[in-house]
């Protein structure tokens, strides 16, 4: 694997949206720029014969914003791209749907939280499906979109009884982790290319998305804001010390926390299981949403990372487990049912990484190493999550960088790593 991505890339997410078309009146494709919400609009448009009204255009938007209203009206389904420029659109589409809720009607895409546009929540509750677009997975780079692990987990399936010693070298998932998932800095050689991509799209979202929800006094703390919870990622968010060290308010810091995930540049991994007693934290993680743009910020490159410098390590392990709970999400927001995720976390800092939960209740805990071996005491967390409830954790794996796939004398699954797309 030499990081680079040739072609288009098949997106799993095309057969979900196939699926919501013939049952949601409106969806809404939400996910970071240039991610390839705007690809799958095409698509569509290409199926049905429909146009894409594209709002990013300056001339488009200003026609839009003068009669919102014909634009939304006619055969469907009406497509719009980057909608959030023009919030008017949602009272028309709301007063479309209150005369007809015909499945197909509206598909739309943009690049900011719909829960954070300020009219939105009002417009179309309850009238809309939301689908988040992710940067692309290791499997669907790979090509390998059939039988995957977490769809086979969530639907009761039996994992594979054995499976080959994985041959992912340590090389090979530094260049995976420090690529990430943006398909247009994947089809860009390693180094400064990749590096002007990166920079340039942070200015970007920073300078047109974030500005564009609301007036922001302190611009220039941004990216300085967005590089300290980057050194973060992975841990507990902590908003008191994220606000010290970029020398902000901390109702300051938690503003503009929220102005970046309402961008898709992080996002909090809520704390699951607090019914479950006093002593469980109730603070979220922090994740950057995107591998690659943590390793650009934080400068973790497979050459750096190859000199097993001690400090380096400690970030690549952050980075792994940024990686390593993106990728299970990306999976799971492919399949079809409610999951409600999260991490767990003990007062004695007994931790799970990620927790998954179907709507049944049943219960699914992962644990991420960036290391080649798996010790008893990596498995304090997942001990401390069934000794609290018991036969509803269905399944427990522990991910890492070594070769075998094993069970561990707790009943723990022990995989590589790369057997999130390579199953």
């Amino acid at each position: 694997m030499d990081g680079l991505l040739t072609g288009m890339a098949e997106r799993q997410l095309v057969g979900v949206l196939g699926r919501r078309l013939g049952e949601e009146a409106a969806i809404v494709l939400n996910g970071p720029r240039t991610v390839g919400k705007s690809t799958l609009l095409h698509a569509l448009a290409a199926r049905f014969g429909r146009p894409v009204l594209d709002c990013d255009d300056p001339a488009t938007r200003a026609a839009v914003r003068s009669d919102p209203g014909r634009f939304v009206s006619g055969p469907s389904p009406i497509l719009i791209d980057e909608y959030q420029h023009v919030p008017d659109l949602l009272d028309a589409i709301k007063a479309e749907l209150n005369r007809d809720l015909s499945p197909g009607r509206f598909v739309l895409a943009g690049s900011t939280r719909y829960e954070t546009l300020p009219r939105a929540g009002q417009a179309l509750t309850g009238r809309v499906d939301v689908l988040e677009v992710l940067p692309l997975a290791q499997a669907e780079i790979d090509g390998r979109t059939d039988d995957l692990l977490m769809h086979r987990l969530l639907d009761g399936r039996a994992l594979p009884a054995a499976q080959e010693p994985s041959v992912t070298s340590r090389e090979e998932y530094a260049r995976r982790i420090t690529s990430g998932g943006m398909p247009v800095p994947l089809r860009r050689p390693p180094g400064r290319s990749r590096s002007r991509w990166f920079a340039n799209y942070l200015d970007l979202v920073i300078e047109r998305d974030v500005i564009e929800l609301t007036r922001v006094r302190q611009r220039e703390m941004l990216p300085r804001l967005l590089k300290v919870l980057a050194a973060r990622s992975g841990q507990v968010l902590n908003i008191a010390a994220v606000a010290e060290a970029v020398g902000m308010e901390k109702s300051s810091a938690e503003n503009y926390i929220r102005l970046l995930e309402a961008v898709f540049l992080v996002q909090r991994l809520p704390a699951w299981g607090t019914t479950l007693g006093s002593r469980i934290t109730r603070q979220p993680k922090v994740h950057v949403v995107d591998a690659g743009v943590m390793a650009w910020l934080a400068g973790l490159t497979p050459e750096k990372i190859a000199k097993n410098d001690p400090s380096t390590l400690t970030e690549y392990g952050h980075l792994v487990e940024t990686f390593a709970v993106g990728e299970i999400l990306k999976q799971v927001s492919w399949w079809d049912g409610p999951v409600a995720a999260g991490h767990f976390r003990t007062a004695a800092a007994q931790e799970v990484d990620l927790v998954l939960e179907r709507d049944d209740g049943i219960v699914f805990a992962f644990e991420i190493k960036a290391g080649t071996r798996v010790d008893r005491a990596d498995l304090a967390g997942i001990d401390a999550l069934r000794a609290r409830i018991g036969t509803r954790l269905a399944t427990a794996i522990v991910f890492y960088a070594g070769s075998l796939t094993f069970t561990h004398e707790n009943g723990t699954l022990v995989m590589p790593i790369d057997a999130l797309w390579r199953c």
